[in-house]
C-alpha cells in the first residue's frame, strides 16, 4: 500500500544520518518491546506480511510521530486486539480483564535461543518454471494497492534488467492478507540511477530491488 512507510525517493524529510557506533537498543522499554513482539508472533496467529501490513497501515501522523519501537508496539496492539487476545479494556487497565482467545503455542524461555536460530525461513517450491531468466530486460508494473505489496513506490511502472533469479518465496501480498502463502519467484531487477530518479540523476548509479514475478512484465 503507499503507506507511510514507503519513503523511497520521498522530498522533505531531509537525509539519512546513521548514528556512529549506534547501539541495539537505546532504552530498556525498545529491548522489551521486541521481546514481546517476537513472543507474539509465536503464538501462531498471524504471519510476518500481517505484521508488516498492521504497522504500514497506521495513520501517517501517528507513524511518523513515532519511534522505530513505538510503531512495533502500536501494531502489536493492533494485531492483539484483531485476534481476540487483548481488548480496549485489556490494554487500558495493563492487565487482563476480558476472556481472550487461547494462543495455538507459547514460547517459554528455555526455547528461546532455538526458535530464533531456527527464524522464519519464507522459500517454499513453486511449482511451475521461472518466467524470466538473468539479462532479461523488464519492466515494473504500476500499481497502487489498497493492500500490503513489497514493490515500492519509486521502481513502478521502471525499466530494468534481470541480474538473478533467486527461489520460490511466500508471495507477502496474499499472505499479508490471510490469502495463502502463494509462493512465487523471486528475481533482483537492476535499474540505472536515470530511469529512477529522472533527469540529473547520476548515470553511474545503480538500484536494485528483489521482486515477485507478478509485479513484472517483459519490456
Amino acid at each position: 500500500m503507499n503507506g507511510p512507510q514507503d519513503l523511497g525517493g520521498q522530498m522533505g524529510f531531509g537525509p539519512v544520518a546513521p548514528e556512529k557506533d549506534e547501539p541495539y537498543f537505546h532504552a530498556e522499554w525498545e529491548r522489551r518491546a521486541l521481546g514481546v513482539t517476537l513472543c507474539a508472533g509465536a503464538m501462531g496467529a498471524w504471519t510476518i506480511d500481517e505484521t508488516r501490513h498492521a504497522r504500514e497501515s497506521l495513520h501517517p501522523a501517528d507513524y511518523y510521530a513515532s519511534s522505530y519501537y513505538e510503531i512495533w508496539i502500536k501494531a502489536l496492539e493492533v494485531l492483539l486486539k484483531r485476534h481476540g487476545f487483548a481488548s480496549d479494556r485489556d490494554l487500558a487497565a495493563g492487565k487482563a480483564v476480558d476472556p481472550a482467545a487461547t494462543p495455538k503455542r507459547v514460547l517459554k524461555a528455555e526455547n528461546v535461543p532455538a526458535a530464533l536460530a531456527k527464524g522464519g525461513p519464507c522459500d517454499r517450491p513453486v511449482a511451475t518454471p521461472a518466467r524470466f531468466r538473468a539479462g532479461d530486460p523488464v519492466r515494473t508494473k504500476n500499481f497502487h494497492p489498497t493492500g500490503h505489496t513489497r514493490l515500492p513506490r519509486y521502481a513502478r511502472g521502471k525499466l530494468g534488467v534481470v541480474e538473478a533469479v533467486r527461489d520460490g518465496f511466500v508471495f507477502p501480498d496474499a499472505n499479508a492478507h490471510g490469502q495463502g502463502e502463494n509462493p512465487q519467484w523471486v528475481y533482483t531487477v537492476v535499474f540505472d540511477g536515470p530511469e529512477i530518479w529522472g533527469e540529473g540523476a547520476d548515470p553511474t548509479l545503480t538500484v536494485s530491488i528483489d521482486a515477485w514475478e507478478s509485479y513484472l512484465e517483459p519490456a
